[in-house]
């Protein structure tokens, strides 16, 4: 069962579609989507399946800008501010375990705010470690912060970085394909899930 709901926040309306399964919820999952992209991205849409196919609900954030109307992303204090008050609302009072996560930038949010949401952990889907062509400029140290278990699926022929270049730390599975993962949706899906076993 998908539920659609507008969440406000301090930067403007945020939208969540969640995704619950039959009988009691493991746990609740949020993913955050690409700069360019929304919740219907096909790796995202995958892995939300996936996840409710294991007994988890899924909540698919959609940053307020992109509510607007906006295609440019906001800066970081204001995509971090409206994702903490988002995952806040999206839990409620329930005290299963919550993983945070999404899709290169959503992934790099879940990463910055992980500890603010009191996240049990995080999954990245195509961690944008670095702009194309210029791999001297590292966010690994996003990554490396996070002080609770880490899953990224990272294609091999990501140009915003490949798996080997990803840091000491998080678990990593590289999948065919770029960034995209677009045609290793069905991977990552499965990478995810079997993941989420772990984290509860």
């Amino acid at each position: 069962m998908i539920t659609e709901r507008s969440v406000a926040t301090s930067v403007g309306a945020a939208r969540v579609w969640l995704s619950r399964p039959r009988g009691r919820s493991r746990g609740l999952l949020v993913l955050g989507h690409g700069a360019g992209g929304g919740v219907e991205a096909p790796d995202l849409v995958a892995v939300t399946n996936a996840a409710v196919e294991a007994g988890w609900s899924v909540a698919r954030v959609e940053q307020p800008y992109r509510v607007a109307g906006r295609r440019a992303p906001d800066r970081a204090p204001k995509l971090d501010q409206a994702w903490i008050e988002v995952v806040a609302a999206v839990r409620g009072r329930s005290r299963t375990p919550r993983v945070t996560g999404g899709r290169s930038m959503g992934a790099r949010v879940a990463c910055r705010t992980a500890q603010s949401t009191g996240a049990a952990g995080v999954v990245c889907l195509a961690f944008p470690l670095h702009p194309p062509a210029k791999p001297g400029t590292t966010r690994a140290d996003e990554l490396v912060a996070v002080r609770v278990p880490v899953l990224v699926v990272q294609g091999v022929r990501d140009p915003f970085g490949g798996p080997a270049q990803l840091p000491n730390g998080p678990t990593v599975v590289a999948v065919e394909g770029d960034h995209s993962l677009r045609r290793s949706a069905a991977a990552a899906a499965d990478a995810v899930g079997r993941w989420l076993q772990t984290v509860t």
